[in-house]
C-alpha cells in the first residue's frame, strides 16, 4: 500500500547494509546531531566515543560515525572490557541476557530501548535458529560487540527522533563469495543474515565481500515496512552513510527523506478481442451489457481476419478494477493494454452570433 502526503523515508542499499552505515545515513539526516552524539557517548562513559567523520567513497562525500572503544576504532578493539551492566566471562561478545540488560541501564526514551532490544531479539533469534541453540543461551559475537551494540542503539535513536510516519526500501545487495568470522569461513550471506532476510528480496552480485551484515538485516526487517523500488517521491533530503570497505563502487547507504507524490496520473485499460462469428444485433447488446457493467466507453472497428474474412475488432475501455467484464464471454484470447488519460478540462462559455447567443465550449489540456 502507498501511503502519500506523509513523512517518509526510502533506505537504499545497493552497496549492502551494515550498521555503523545505516546509522551514519540515519545521522546525516537528524535535525540535532550534537544531542544525538552527547546521548551515545554517554551509554559507556568512558569505554565508547562516537564521532562524526566526513568521508568520500568513489568522490561522493558522506558520513561515517567513527565508533571507538577503549580508544580503537569499530572492529577492533577487544571485547572483553569491564562494563558494570554485563556479566560473563567470555574474552569475545555477550549473551542474549547481557544485552538486553545493558540496553535497559541507557539513558534513552523506553521507546528505543525497546526497539534496540526487538532487534537484538531478531538477530538472537536468527543466531538460535543456525545454531539449534536455545535463545538464552546464544552467545553473540561480532553482533555482540559494544561497536555493534552502539550501532543498533544508535539507529533506533536516530529513528525515534527522525520519527517517520513510513519506511521503505530497495532489494538489498548483500554481496557474494565467503566471509571470516568466528565460526570460520562462511558463504555469504552468512547464515544468520540468510535466516534475517527470509521473505525479503536481496540479490548476491559480482562483489567478493559481505555486503550485509546480520546487525543491518536485522535493523532493515525490524523498520522497513516494504521492500521495492522507490515510488515517486518529492524529497526533502538526502542522508548518505559510508562504509569502510574500499570497492569498485561507491560502499554507501542513501536513506531518501521527502513525502511520497500522489499517482495523479489517470489510468484506465483498454481491453480488446477478435470478432468473426457475431451479428450486428448482437453485438449492439454486447456494447449495451459492457457500459451497463462499468465500461467507460466500448467502440468497434472492421478489420480483415484469417481467410479475407471480415470481422469485428472490439475495443472496451474501463477503470482497472473491472478488467473482468469479459469473463462473461467465451471470446479468447483478449488483450489488455494500461494507457494514461491525459486531463482535459471544459469551459462553458456564451458566444454572441448574428443568429443569436450560442453556448460554447472550450478545452484545456492539462500539462
Amino acid at each position: 500500500m502507498t501511503h502519500t502526503g506523509t513523512k517518509t523515508l526510502y533506505i537504499e542499499t545497493k552497496s549492502g547494509a551494515a550498521g555503523d552505515m545505516l546509522m551514519s545515513a540515519l545521522y546525516s539526516l537528524c535535525p540535532d546531531k550534537s544531542s544525538f552524539l552527547h546521548t551515545m557517548n554517554n551509554l559507556f562513559p568512558d569505554t565508547i566515543v562516537i564521532q562524526e567523520r566526513k568521508e568520500k567513497t568513489c568522490g561522493i562525500e558522506g558520513y561515517h560515525l567513527m565508533v571507538e572503544v577503549l580508544g580503537q576504532e569499530e572492529g577492533t578493539a577487544v571485547q572483553s572490557i569491564p562494563v558494570p551492566s554485563f556479566h560473563h566471562d567470555h574474552s569475545h561478545g555477550f549473551h542474549y541476557s547481557d544485552i538486553l540488560s545493558a540496553i535497559d541501564t541507557f539513558p534513552i526514551p523506553e521507546k528505543v530501548k525497546e526497539d534496540a532490544k526487538a532487534i537484538y531479539r531478531l538477530i538472537g533469534e536468527a543466531e538460535s535458529k543456525v545454531h539449534n541453540t536455545p535463545l538464552d543461551h546464544v552467545h553473540f559475537h561480532e553482533v555482540g560487540s559494544l561497536d555493534a551494540i552502539a550501532d543498533v542503539t544508535g539507529c533506533a535513536l536516530l529513528m525515534h527522533m527522525l520519527s517517520p510516519d513510513h519506511i521503505y526500501g530497495s532489494p538489498i545487495h548483500v554481496g557474494n563469495g565467503m566471509v571470516h568470522c568466528a565460526h570460520g569461513f562462511l558463504p555469504v550471506p552468512a547464515p544468520a543474515t540468510a535466516e534475517l532476510l527470509k521473505g525479503i528480496p536481496y540479490y548476491t552480485g559480482e562483489i567478493q565481500t559481505e555486503l550485509c551484515t546480520p546487525t543491518g538485516a536485522a535493523i532493515l526487517r525490524y523498520y522497513v515496512q516494504e521492500f521495492k523500488s522507490m515510488s515517486p517521491m518529492s524529497i526533502s533530503a538526502v542522508g548518505i552513510g559510508v562504509g569502510t570497505k574500499k570497492l569498485p563502487s561507491a560502499n554507501l547507504v542513501r536513506i531518501f527523506l521527502g513525502e511520497l507524490e500522489e499517482d495523479t496520473e489517470d489510468v484506465i485499460i483498454d481491453i480488446s478481442c477478435n470478432l468473426d462469428d457475431m451479428t450486428g444485433e448482437a453485438m449492439g447488446y454486447t456494447m449495451e451489457l459492457l457500459l451497463e457493467e462499468g465500461a467507460l466507453d466500448v467502440f468497434y472497428q472492421p478489420i480483415q481476419m484469417k481467410k479475407n474474412r471480415p470481422g469485428i475488432l472490439l475495443h472496451c475501455f474501463c477503470p482497472p478494477g473491472k478488467t473482468g467484464l469479459f469473463l462473461q464471454f467465451d471470446t479468447y484470447p483478449h488483450h489488455n493494454q494500461r494507457c494514461a488519460l491525459s486531463g482535459v478540462s471544459s469551459q462553458k462559455n456564451a458566444g454572441i452570433y448574428q443568429t443569436g447567443k450560442h453556448p460554447i465550449w472550450s478545452h484545456y489540456h492539462q500539462g
